[in-house]
């Protein structure tokens, strides 16, 4: 089972925000997770984001491997592998 860290979309339309989750990577962008570490939130100003570094690290060392998006995401936040 590949694991990745992706972002689920939330909120109404064009007032997006996004729950950082872990889910399999077979399973819907919207669908199924194992466990939600964090959101963030584009739309406020300034942009939100807050993530439990510990759980990252956690699933980081499990071998859960994050998107493009919230690889930036992890940078900003100072989360490393």
């Amino acid at each position: 089972m590949a694991v990745k860290i992706r972002l689920r979309r939330m909120g109404s339309k064009k007032a997006p925000f996004y729950r950082l989750v872990v889910a399999d990577s077979k399973s819907p962008r919207d669908g199924k997770f194992i466990e939600e570490i964090g959101f963030y939130n584009p739309v406020s100003e300034p942009k939100e984001i807050k993530i439990d570094a510990e759980k990252a690290a956690a699933w980081l060392n499990k071998g859960a491997q994050p998107t493009e998006v919230v690889a930036k995401l992890f940078d900003k936040a100072g989360i490393k592998k």
